[in-house]
């Protein structure tokens, strides 16, 4: 199909997630065609370099015949069938045990979904579930952060903490809260009057939990929820102070922990798991994304013997589940995906090898002039673009100079997400050093070009940056 033929037919049919519908159609979407390795092609030719891996999720890279093979498979034997009404099947009954082999000890149950978000729908239920089963229905509350991510649903838009979404969402599921962010760039570094250092901050954070706790009412607090490293919310990885301090608080008090597990899962921190990388133990842990590397939508939420155990001998019937819970195609794709991670020794290689590597090559775009910080937490990256090196200080929000950025990193071959005026990456698990050198050059040419555009006395909005080949010219 051609470019225009395409866009003609999503302009009249298609309202996109996420996306101010009147302006993407005077504009016209861009057509992504096929896939491979780490590497999309749009319609009109351009290869382009994807680093957000999709949307955090495609961890083995696109073309992996393996899974296609796993998909069609299953298709052919069993293409649907649900798990309600006493059901099972043996695709989604091994994935079961191979994901419970590859949590933490005490983690040994798995409930099922689709996506993320509806993990997270499940997360609520779960949770407000077991403390009226261990008799103290009163525990309603969960404590989220600010600017955290948990899904687009009205249950994890709710327990998220990004005030636009809130803002459309209506009125939110009730006894949810936020407390602040452990976003040290934007947030820390300046002090408000206090020790502006990373640790000092950290510790602050987890003492505005502790503070939370105590205005609620410890006897009506029942989680709190959080992801490892914030990735919507812009790739915010907290200070090494911060999560020791927030299990000292939790240890105090009878309340559960949900690590949001949807981006961090599945080897993008050097860990099967964020949680396993900052040493947590928490009672459910919702999963998505790298669970298949996208090939296929599939979530789930890996439950605790805690609260497994209340669940199964006190419960009852448990009043919640999906159409595509454990749908065996998605599950046999998934555990393909799983089987291959390991025998490639993909977390491994993120964390020993391209972890670091990526580090040091990311840490380089630091001393560039529009850069306030470069950080990177295994296949995770993150630029604060400034106007002020010295001061920090942001760009005007008129110039929307995280937008202009990212449409810029298209034009120059790169897929690089804009959060407000941070530029975040999350490649592919499979990237290579060479493709890594590869982003990073990319990435500079991108900033080099957003600069001079920020320099002019009117610089373009982003809908008219310029096309690849005027900036590789």
């Amino acid at each position: 199909m051609q470019t225009q033929a395409c866009q003609a037919l999503d302009r009249a049919h298609h309202l996109h997630p996420f996306t101010d519908f009147k302006a993407l159609g005077e504009e016209g979407s861009r057509v992504i065609t096929h896939a491979r390795g780490v590497y999309i092609h749009d319609s009109d030719g351009h290869r382009i370099l994807d680093g957000m891996a999709g949307l955090w999720c495609v961890n083995l890279g696109y073309g992996r015949r393996e899974l296609v093979e796993a998909a069609t498979a299953q298709l052919e034997q069993l293409p649907y069938y649900n798990t309600f009404f006493k059901t099972t099947h043996p695709p989604v009954a091994r994935l079961a045990e191979k994901l419970c082999d590859l949590a933490p000890s005490h983690i040994n149950h798995v409930f099922f979904t689709g996506s993320g978000s509806e993990a997270n729908d499940t997360v609520l239920r779960m949770v407000r579930r077991y403390w009226s089963l261990e008799g103290k229905p009163e525990k309603q509350w969960i404590i989220g952060r600010e600017n955290g991510y948990h899904g687009s649903t009205v249950a994890g838009m709710s327990l998220g903490g990004m005030a636009p979404m809130h803002d459309q969402g209506g009125p939110c599921v009730p006894g949810i809260t936020h407390i602040r962010q452990p976003y040290w760039f934007g947030e820390g570094r300046l002090g408000e009057g206090h020790d502006p250092s990373p640790e000092a901050f950290g510790r602050a954070c987890a003492e505005a939990l502790e503070a939370k706790i105590l205005e609620l009412g410890e006897d009506k607090v029942a989680a709190f929820i959080a992801e490892p490293v914030q990735g919507a919310g812009g790739a915010i990885m907290p200070p090494a102070s911060y999560w020791p301090a927030v299990k000292a608080v939790l240890a105090r008090y009878d309340i559960l922990l949900v690590a949001d597990e949807v981006i961090c899962g599945f080897g993008r921190l050097g860990e099967w798991f964020g949680s396993q990388h900052f040493d947590l133990e928490p009672d459910l842990m919702p999963i998505a994304k790298g669970l298949s590397s996208g090939y296929l939508p599939i979530g789930g939420v890996l439950v605790g013997d805690r609260v497994a155990e209340t669940l199964i001998e006190e419960g009852g019937e448990f009043f919640h589940g999906f159409t595509y819970s454990g749908h065996p195609t998605c599950a046999a794709v998934a555990l393909k995906n799983l089987e291959l991670l390991e025998a490639e020794g993909i977390v491994e290689r993120v964390r020993e090898d391209l972890g670091p590597y990526l580090a040091e090559r990311w840490s380089e775009l630091g001393e560039h002039p529009i850069v306030g910080e470069a950080r990177s937490l295994g296949l995770m990256g993150a630029l604060e673009l400034v106007a002020d090196k010295a001061t920090g200080e942001r760009f005007d929000k008129s110039l929307a100079a995280g937008s202009l950025c990212r449409d810029i990193c298209f034009a120059t071959g790169l897929v690089m997400r804009s959060v407000g005026d941070t530029m975040i990456i999350a490649p592919p698990l499979v990237i290579t050093r060479d493709e890594i050198d590869e982003l990073v050059h990319l990435a500079r040419q991108a900033l080099d070009e957003t600069a001079r555009r920020l320099a002019e006395p009117c610089p373009l909005v982003p809908s008219a940056v310029p096309q690849p080949e005027e900036i590789r010219a």
